[in-house]
Formats: C-alpha cells, sequence, structure tokens
C-alpha cells in the first residue's frame, strides 16, 4: 500500500528533525498513556503496515485467545518530545488501534470518541472542546512524595513566593514547541495549585492535547525535582483540581450555540444540549469524575459543583454560560464544571456530547437557570426547584451509568461492561480499607 502525500510529509520531517526514535502512543480506558517504541528506520513501514502489539496486559482491551492488535499511525499527531536529549531526538505519534482483520478496535477510546464525533458530524455538527486542566507541583521526599505543595502562593498571585512560576513558564514552552496553542497560565486558589488554559480545538485533538499535556507537565516537573498530580482532591480542607470544560457546536462554519435574540444568547440547539447533559449529569458523573478520589472534590465549599442546574454568573452550577460579548458571537459556550482531570479525555468528551445530542434529538428544555448561590437553599428549596445532586460517591455514579443507556451505548458493549468492571473493582477495594480517620476516631473510643 503507497504512503499517502501526509505521511510521506512525516517521513521527510522525521528525516529533516534528525529523529532517532518514534514513541507510538495510545491510552487504556483509564485514560493513562501506552508507548511502544520504534526506531527511526522502522517508520516508513510503521506508517504503511501498523505495528502490531499484545493487548491482553493492556486494561480493557483484550482477552488473552484474542491478544493480537494493530496500531496505526496517525500522522497529524506527529511531534517532537522537546524535553529528550538533543543528540538522541524522539518523535511522538499517536495511534487508533485495529484488530488483525481491519476493523477498528472497538475498546480503543479515540475510537470511540471518533464514533460519538461521527454521530454529530451526521447532524452537519462540529463539537468543539476547551478544557481546563488543574493540577499540583508537589515536593518530593527521597523516593516518597511529600504531602506538601512547594509555593505558598493563591490565586493569581504574582510575586516572590510563588515559586513554581519558572515551571509554568518552561511549561507553556514546551506546550508550544508541541502546537498546543496556550493562552493563560496562573497559580490557582489552593497552594500548590496550578493551572494552564490551551485553545479550544476539535473534540479529538482536544483530547489528543489534554492527554499530551498531562505527561508534558510531568515531564517538566520532574526536571525541577518536584511531581506534578492531577489527582482530584489530594489534600483535605483545600480546592481539588478540576477539569471545566467549555464546549460548543459548529454548523457550516458558524457557531450552532448562538442566537443574537436571546436573552443569554444561546440558540434552541444550546438550550437542548445543555437540557440533555443536565438530564444525563448524574451518569456522566462515572465518567468525568471517575475516581473514588474524585467524589472527595464534588463537596460543597470548594467551589466544586454539587447541584444539577445550570447559570451564566453562579459558578457553584453545573454548567454555566459565559457573558457575551459584542463581536464575539463564534465564542458562543457551554462550561461543564464537574469534570476533573483523572478522567479519560477520549471518553468524557464521547459521553459528554452523546448526552448533548439526546437533548438535541429529543428536543429536551433545560430548567429555568439558578443565579443564586445553591449551597445556601435547603433541602426544600431545593426540591422546590426540582435541583437534584450530584453522586455523592463513585459506587452511586457507576450505578447510574450502568442504568442510563444512552451513555453505556456511546461507550460501546466492550468498553461500557470494562469500564463498569474496572470501576466497581476500584469501589471494592476502596471500600475495604481501614483508612488514618477511622484508627483516629474509633481505635481508642471503642
Amino acid at each position: 500500500m503507497a504512503l499517502t502525500t501526509l505521511q510521506k510529509d512525516v517521513l521527510a520531517k522525521a528525516k529533516s528533525d534528525g529523529v532517532k526514535f518514534v514513541n507510538l502512543q495510545f491510552t487504556d480506558i483509564h485514560g493513562i498513556v501506552k508507548s511502544v517504541g520504534i526506531p527511526a528506520h522502522r517508520l516508513e513501514e510503521a506508517l504503511e503496515k501498523g505495528v502490531w502489539f499484545d493487548g491482553s496486559s493492556i486494561q480493557g482491551f483484550a482477552r488473552i485467545h484474542e491478544s493480537d492488535m494493530v496500531l496505526r499511525l496517525d500522522p497529524a499527531t506527529y511531534r517532537i518530545l522537546p524535553w529528550k536529549s538533543l543528540d538522541r531526538p524522539t518523535a511522538r505519534i499517536i495511534c487508533d488501534i485495529y484488530r488483525p482483520d481491519g476493523r477498528p478496535f472497538a475498546g480503543d477510546p479515540r475510537y470511540i470518541l471518533r464514533r460519538a464525533i461521527a454521530k454529530a458530524q451526521e447532524m452537519g455538527l462540529t463539537y468543539n472542546c476547551g478544557p481546563e486542566l488543574e493540577f499540583f507541583l508537589l515536593r518530593k521526599n527521597g523516593e516518597r512524595l511529600h504531602p506538601a505543595p512547594h509555593d505558598v502562593a493563591g490565586y493569581f498571585d504574582f510575586s516572590p513566593r510563588d515559586l513554581a512560576a519558572a515551571v509554568r513558564s518552561d511549561i507553556v514552552d514546551v506546550l508550544q514547541a508541541l502546537d498546543i496553542e496556550v493562552e493563560m497560565d496562573h497559580h490557582e486558589v489552593a497552594t500548590g495549585q496550578h493551572e494552564i488554559d490551551f485553545r479550544y480545538a476539535e473534540a479529538l485533538q482536544a483530547a489528543d492535547n489534554a492527554i499530551t499535556f498531562k505527561y508534558a507537565v510531568k515531564a517538566i516537573a520532574a526536571a525541577y525535582d518536584l511531581y506534578a498530580s492531577f489527582m482530584p482532591k489530594p489534600f483535605f480542607g483545600r480546592n481539588g483540581s478540576g477539569m471545566h470544560t467549555h464546549q460548543s457546536l459548529f454548523k457550516n462554519g458558524t457557531n450552532a450555540f448562538y442566537d443574537p435574540d436571546d436573552e443569554y444568547k444561546l440558540s434552541k440547539t444550546a438550550y437542548s444540549f445543555i437540557a440533555g447533559q443536565l438530564a444525563h449529569a448524574r451518569a456522566l458523573s462515572a465518567v468525568v469524575a471517575p475516581t473514588v478520589n474524585s467524589y472527595k472534590r464534588l463537596v460543597p465549599g470548594y467551589e466544586a459543583p454539587v447541584y444539577i442546574c445550570w447559570a451564566r454568573i453562579n459558578r457553584a452550577a453545573l454548567i454555566r454560560i459565559p457573558n457575551y460579548s459584542e463581536g464575539r458571537e463564534q465564542s458562543t459556550r457551554a462550561e461543564l464544571r464537574f469534570p476533573d482531570p483523572s478522567c479519560n479525555p477520549y471518553l468524557a468528551f464521547a459521553v459528554m456530547l452523546m448526552a448533548g445530542l439526546d437533548g438535541i434529538n429529543q428536543e429536551m428544555k433545560p430548567p429555568a437557570p439558578v443565579e443564586e448561590d445553591v449551597y445556601h437553599f435547603d433541602d426544600a428549596k431545593l426540591v422546590e426547584l426540582g435541583i437534584e445532586q450530584l453522586p455523592g460517591s463513585l459506587k452511586e455514579a457507576i450505578d447510574e451509568l450502568k442504568a442510563d443507556q444512552v451513555l453505556m451505548d456511546a461507550l460501546g458493549e466492550h468498553t461500557g461492561s470494562g469500564f463498569v468492571e474496572a470501576k466497581q473493582a476500584e469501589w471494592d477495594e476502596y471500600r475495604i480499607q481501614v483508612s488514618e480517620w477511622e484508627l483516629g476516631r474509633y481505635l481508642e473510643t471503642l
């Protein structure tokens, strides 16, 4: 099979870059990056024929008797890894996973997102995402992580106390070298917490960027002898890390969320999309906030949303509509605020999109916006307004996901069942642990 023009361009670029090795990357169902390395002289063959690998040891992939799989390289994702040695330049290429018979592998998270995007395209729609990933920079204490942030700055602080400013600057440089357009970086609310925002993109590229962002941040942090953690809630009593995601739908190059005559400048399509995500919110949480620790973040008092409602100025709402400004009609969007950076962005964006499309297909209408501070509502007020809460634990979230046919269909039979099984096992392992809190509370008093 002859190489395409784009594949030939990648070969030429790799040669001019002096590439010695190529990392072929993909993710498991949890969003953990997996990598197969090949020497540069094998790149042409890999582009043409793919690379075989054993998928039986990758969680959520294949059983032992059907383990053979093929990595097919996406040449559009070719990038030089800026932190690698200059005398051994290394490139990365993100791959799609196929079965030996040439069919896409149903358990490939990237394929699951591609399938959801295709559903939107059938409706003439393009789904754009702009995720904002927060993270902590931590000190190392020997070979173990020390549970103390390495700076004492606060939200948007600019001072000599923010020891991480140089780290963030280096991260920004690396991201831009990886063709990820950075829009802003700043210190976040909690000590040691940071955020770097990059420009929105079509959903598949946005997910690729989010995965790349996470390991780039970790690589630069390690160069400073620090550890970058995307754990949603690493410290009790402090703000956790979210992955607020700005979303929009475009049709024929125009923002399908925008209506100049509406009070919120939102179209019927936007309202139905919002209604769909609200209707599926409890099940969505299992995929966008997929760890036991995620539900330590989703509690009142730390800016993370708990109540299923939407608004413009109320940041306690699950979905927020950023203010419209004249001349920026194309930026009309809905910000989903309860995803966190522990999620697999391919799966997260897939279920978020399918929940929104279900709202459009069913012509759903959202409830009235809630601009008051929902945290001050008592139970009677919440019932009066019909405001539900997100699940309080991973167990609750998984039960909601299992009962939501739209989202289970979005994941597909293979990944849906595998994801539920993996998360149920995570919950079971957690619930039988004896914590330090329990020992302090009960050991001497009972």
